[in-house]
């Protein structure tokens, strides 16, 4: 596993005081964020917190598959992937939805660059088991992080699309989520912050509803056993798990709508829920 590189020392910032973090975010959740998200993500940048972004776009995809119509199937809940639908996959994750996400931090006057894995070998990857089913779907194999590092260093955060290339060239779909934990976990990140649009992992229901603060990975498969987790939640917090990978420890799942929300996780305030592994 790699480390991080030395930092450039004619950066403002010295190499002990930037800190970065992963955040992932669905396409579809970041496209609906309020302005205000994006302008946290600049102050978070100009203080030295420098955010790296991992992003999926399931949604999108199959708008534009529907569109051209290439039908499209889900196999253990990975999209089934031929060369056809990795053309479309490739076309608007690393391009309509990665440079809308990077022009929306630039209008709100942060620094971003866009990147798929498949640049630099920047994500590599083999096929998941059981690619006969589900043709070309990707598990990381490693991640060249010091591309991400020289991005920080030049002082953009890194908008990352996840698309993994192996030796041969040969492009895979990678799950937004496993992609991100990877990422954490190659520089050496023990949190990562989830965004979506609910407020946390639920409990009880109607008035008694609350959201739980910390919840360790068996008990939520305990409260998914049980009903309590139910319906739409179901995806969110199996994505939340798929991200504690290697050397990240918890993930943190928060409403991007809440305003300042990454400041005030960055700052250790109890917002959202704290997935951790024990």
């Amino acid at each position: 596993m790699k480390t991080i590189t030395d930092r450039h020392t004619e950066r403002p910032q010295s190499a002990a005081s930037v800190h970065h973090f992963v955040m992932k975010c669905g396409g579809s959740t970041l496209a609906a964020l309020p302005e205000v998200f994006f302008e946290d993500l600049r102050e978070l940048q100009q203080k030295g917190m420098a955010p790296v972004i991992v992003h999926g776009g399931g949604p999108a995809i199959s708008a534009n598959l529907e569109k051209l119509g290439i039908e499209t199937e889900f196999v253990n809940g990975l999209r089934k992937t031929t060369e056809e639908v990795l053309d479309v996959v490739e076309m608007v994750l690393a391009g309509s939805i990665n440079k809308q996400i990077v022009r929306r931090i630039q209008s709100a006057g942060g620094k971003a660059l866009g990147m798929s894995g498949s640049d630099g070998g920047l994500i590599q990857a083999k096929p998941v088991a059981g690619s006969a089913e589900v043709g070309w779907v990707g598990d990381v194999t490693e991640v060249e992080s010091s591309i991400i590092n020289g991005v920080l260093d030049m002082g953009y955060m890194p908008v990352i699309a996840p698309i993994g290339v192996d030796a041969s060239g040969q492009r895979y779909n990678i799950n937004a989520d496993t992609a991100a934990g990877a990422v954490a976990s190659y520089l050496g990140v023990d949190r990562m912050v989830v965004v979506t649009d609910v407020p946390g992992i639920m409990q009880g229901s109607g008035r008694q509803k609350k959201v739980l603060s910390t919840v360790t990975v068996q008990q939520i498969e305990d409260m998914i056993a049980t009903g309590e987790i139910y319906g739409g939640m179901i995806p969110k917090v199996r994505a939340a798990i798929s991200c504690i990978h290697g050397k990240v420890r918890e993930v943190v799942i928060v409403d991007g709508s809440e305003p300042g929300v990454l400041s005030r996780v960055l700052t250790g305030e109890i917002i959202g829920t704290r997935i951790v592994r024990m």
